[in-house]
């Protein structure tokens, strides 16, 4: 039997009221489970997407608007991420409410693998960001 992770939904970025950062809410479903249950994700605004953004896109000016929606499109795919490094670390693998917090801290040796992976995935990331923002 397949019993991979699969996301049913994804509802955010919300801004947090009192760390900075966004997070996001996942719905969840393995095939042994009768129900999705809730992942809430959360993405360091300084620590994990200024950084990455940084190495990914570098510095660019543009609008507001371009600007904004940079920070959507990479904030969402470094998420997602965030999600699967911690499903191949077994931290998912049982039914439970979930709250993957930044990797910062006591998380801080996985910011490690989210390095390698935007390196690995930046000319796939800078296309789309080209393409979707038009820059």
């Amino acid at each position: 039997m397949d019993n991979r992770l699969k996301i049913s939904g994804v509802s955010g970025p919300f801004r947090e009221p009192k760390e900075a950062v966004f997070s996001y809410d996942y719905a969840v479903l393995r095939a042994t489970w009768p129900m999705p249950h809730a992942i809430r994700v959360k993405v360091a605004i300084a620590e994990e997407l200024e950084v990455l953004k940084s190495k990914i896109v570098g510095t660019f000016s543009g609008s507001p608007g371009q600007q904004l929606l940079v920070t959507q499109i990479l904030s969402r795919k470094i998420a997602d991420e965030k999600l699967r490094i911690m499903d191949e670390e077994g931290n998912l693998s049982d039914r439970r409410d979930v709250m993957i917090p930044p990797f910062v801290g006591e998380f801080g040796h996985f910011f490690s693998r989210l390095e390698r992976w935007a390196t690995e995935q930046q000319p796939a990331l800078r296309a789309e960001i080209a393409e979707r923002v038009k820059l």
